[in-house]
This record gives structure tokens, C-alpha cells and sequence, in this order.
């Protein structure tokens, strides 16, 4: 996550322009070897395992790290040693940037130091995310905004950005929160969270986002705005949201419910207090909307 959310601060900087920073992303997907790709290329998974861990990852808000070792295929120190064997995507971005003579050492090592700084990341935390210092970095999202996130609230939020990461791709950038009074888009469906934490959640596109989201989250190649596409953004709104559900239920012990994803397409809606987030991919922005 960290590098999504340092591409973000390159941005703000004025560091980097969006189309750079896509460039980049992308060509950081094709470098960045993944922890699954990394144990079967050392022959301490199969294939198969290493799918039965995906397939797990979508009933379990856990990295697949975790789950490798609770599933038995993979012991604490056989990760961190794969693990160690990444680059941190944190620094491969940069590195990147540095490449393609975007930006130059002395500014790829302030905007290090400067980020670090901000959102108060270790050098640990570089390789392996500190749960204290996403939470800064999330709530640091959220400045703009005057809203002050719970801890529930940064919960969700961490699992979102992972979701958009596990199932549709880590080359995105979120924008900061903003406040959002009202809001339509081509395609967007909602789904209430209720109980004792209760949320009303949005996620909107264009069609032409839609259909390359359809694409990449059930990895079929979709060409035009149907009931299948439409499908595929219930189908991640309701996946998030009952991971969160599982979450809150085993980590805080609150029982809450989902109503069914409904649909706005084209329409208009109102909200009484609500932060937007933006996420750019190469193929287009994913708006998602939370009211609270």
C-alpha cells in the first residue's frame, strides 16, 4: 500500500505528472514478482497452492504470507526469506522514476526522507507494512477533509485500498478525500452497511471503466456494458464489504449486516456527510464514496 499512497505524494508535490506516474506503475507490474510467483519459482509451492491461498484471500482479510502459514504450505521463515528476496515496491517506484530520468537522485532521495517523515515509516516498515503507520497514513489521507477517522472507519479504509490491490490490480493512485455533497456517474451501485456501525458505500465509473474493471477483476475480457460488468461491481462492493463484516465480527466483536448491491446508474445522489476517494488506474478513475 505504501506505494500507491507514495505515488499519490509525488504527486502533490508536483513531483510527477499523472501520465508519468501510470507509466511507471505499469512498468513496476511487470518487474515486481509476487510472494506466489516467487515460491514456486524456488519450488517451495505448487501452482495449485498458490491458488488455493488466492482463492482463500476471498474469504479472509489476511496477506497471502499469513495465509501460507495458517494453510501449512509455507513456515514463518520461509516467507520472510522470500520475502527479503522482493524489492520493496515503496522503492521500486522510485526507482523507476529515477530510470526513466523522471526525477533525479537529489529529488528521489527528499521525497524518500520527506514521505518517510510525514507518515512517520520506519526502515522496517519499508519491507514489511506497520499497522501503526498505515493507520497514520491513512488518517493522513483524510486531512483535507476536517473528517477524523475511527478506528473502524481506518479499518475499512485499509481494507478497501487492499481489495482494489488483491483483486484488481496495485498499479492505482489515490487522490486525497474530499468532501462529497452529491455525486452521479455512468455506472454506480451502493451498499449499506448496518448495525452498530453503519456506513452507506458507493462505487462509480464511467462505462468504459467499467467494462476494463469487469475485466481485470474477473480476468475475462469484457467489450461491452452489460449485465455481466454490472455484475462484477456488485460482486467486489459485496466482497469488501463481507470481509469487513468477518473482520469487525472477529477483531471487534460487532455483528453487522449488508442489504443487496443496488443500482444509480446515471443518476444523481445526495449525501449529508460523505468523503469521496478517487482512485486512478491506466484504465480510468474508480470513484468510491463513503457515508457515514
Amino acid at each position: 500500500m505504501y506505494t500507491q499512497f507514495f505515488g499519490n505524494f509525488l504527486l502533490s508535490k508536483g513531483y510527477i505528472t499523472n501520465e508519468q506516474l501510470f507509466d511507471a506503475l505499469k512498468e513496476k507490474a511487470q518487474k515486481h514478482a509476487k510472494l506466489g510467483t516467487l515460491a514456486i519459482h524456488s519450488g517451495l509451492m505448487t501452482a495449485a497452492e498458490v491458488d488455493s491461498v488466492i482463492v482463500e484471500q476471498t474469504h479472509q482479510d489476511k496477506k497471502f504470507g499469513e495465509l501460507t502459514i495458517e494453510m501449512g504450505y509455507l513456515t514463518d521463515e520461509q516467507v520472510k526469506d522470500l520475502l527479503n528476496i522482493q524489492s520493496p515496491d515503496f522503492l521500486l517506484l522510485g526507482q523507476i522514476l529515477l530510470d526513466k530520468g523522471i526525477i533525479d537522485n537529489t529529488t528521489l532521495e527528499k521525497s524518500i526522507h520527506d514521505y518517510r517523515s510525514e507518515n512517520a515509516i520506519s526502515d522496517l516498515d519499508m519491507v514489511l507494512e506497520d499497522k501503526d503507520s498505515i493507520n497514520h497514513l491513512i488518517g493522513h489521507f483524510f486531512a483535507n477533509t476536517g473528517i477524523d477517522p475511527s478506528a473502524i472507519d481506518i479499518m475499512y479504509l485499509e481494507l478497501l485500498f487492499n481489495s482494489f490491490i488483491r483483486f484488481v490490480g496495485d498499479d492505482y493512485t489515490p487522490l486525497s478525500a474530499e468532501i462529497c455533497d452529491s455525486f452521479s456517474a455512468d455506472c454506480m451501485v451502493r451498499q449499506d452497511i448496518e448495525g452498530s456501525y453503519a456506513i452507506s458505500t458507493y462505487i462509480g465509473m464511467s462505462q468504459t471503466t467499467a467494462i476494463n474493471f469487469a475485466s481485470r477483476y474477473v480476468n475475462e475480457s469484457f467489450s461491452v456494458y452489460d449485465e455481466y460488468v454490472q455484475a462484477s461491481l456488485d460482486d467486489f462492493l459485496n466482497l469488501n464489504n463481507g470481509l469487513f463484516l468477518v473482520n469487525c465480527s472477529n477483531d471487534q466483536a460487532l455483528e453487522l449486516t449488508l442489504t443487496a448491491p443496488e443500482h444509480f446508474d446515471g443518476q444523481t445522489r445526495s449525501f449529508n456527510k460523505a468523503c469521496k476517494l478517487k482512485l486512478l488506474y491506466p484504465f480510468g478513475a474508480i470513484h468510491f464514496i463513503i457515508e457515514f
